[in-house]
């Protein structure tokens, strides 16, 4: 088991309000796990599959950040590049690329790119290189911690601290950060492999059983003697939400 890591701080625009990412690329599965990590960091995010769907949201969403696959099914990424900052040149725009020739490299930064990852990638480093270029173009700031609450349970990020209706919680580490992706994403499913890739940082398959392990783990210390917060969906993965009143 690969030890957690601690976060670093949150990011939000100067204004206080989320930091607004749009992620554009034609693999589902690929959006979702980004999607997933992005939320984590609290940001508000949306996916388009193709280029003119993209131009289409960014119209309207005004992203501070845009995650740009190269290769679309539509129209290239250079030239959905192109639009996107004739409308809006401040945007930051980390170009994602399963190409690693140097000659792609310097196309999608001559074209105007601030940054690229190559196919496949560390999402700590997707998350790492947003980070800067946000920083950089001063469209971000450190954000003054705010706990975390669902229901009658609330977590102090800074602190490390979590309590439940009142009463302190002790969590080791990993239980830490599990529940905190939970409580970053509340309502919303995760799949065992979400909960990997973001908690363990493991590959998908084959771990399954220490998601399964540490839910359990959770659930003895803030779901005993209580109305569950913890919720499993048959065949998907887990979700925290308060439990429907009767």
């Amino acid at each position: 088991m690969q030890p957690v890591s601690l976060p670093l701080p949150k990011v939000l625009r100067p204004d206080g309000t989320p930091v607004r990412v749009l992620v554009v690329d034609d693999e589902p599965d690929l959006v979702e796990v980004l999607g997933a990590v992005l939320r984590y960091e609290g940001w508000d995010v949306r996916a388009a599959a193709d280029g003119l769907s993209a131009l289409t949201m960014a119209r309207d969403f005004r992203p501070d950040a845009v995650l740009l696959d190269v290769m679309l099914p539509d129209i290239g990424g250079l030239e959905v590049l192109r639009r996107l900052r004739s409308d809006a040149p401040q945007v930051c725009v980390l170009f994602l690329t399963a190409r690693d020739a140097v000659e792609d490299r310097i196309a999608g930064i001559t074209a105007g790119g601030d940054d690229y990852v190559t196919k496949p990638f560390s999402l700590e480093e997707v998350l790492a290189r947003l980070r800067g270029l946000l920083r950089r173009a001063g469209m971000a700031q450190a954000a003054v911690g705010t706990p975390l609450t669902v229901g009658d349970l609330v977590m102090d990020e800074d602190a490390r601290e979590v309590t439940r209706g009142g009463e302190f919680v002790e969590l080791t580490p990993t239980e830490f950060e599990l529940l905190r992706f939970l409580m970053r994403n509340p309502r919303r499913v995760l799949s065992k492999a979400q909960i990997l890739d973001r908690v363990w940082s493991y590959d998908f398959g084959g771990q399954a059983h220490v998601v399964e392990l540490y839910i359990s783990y959770l659930r003895k210390k803030i779901d005993v003697g209580r109305p569950p917060l913890i919720h499993t969906v048959r065949g998907v993965g887990y979700v925290l939400r308060p439990s429907e009143k009767p």
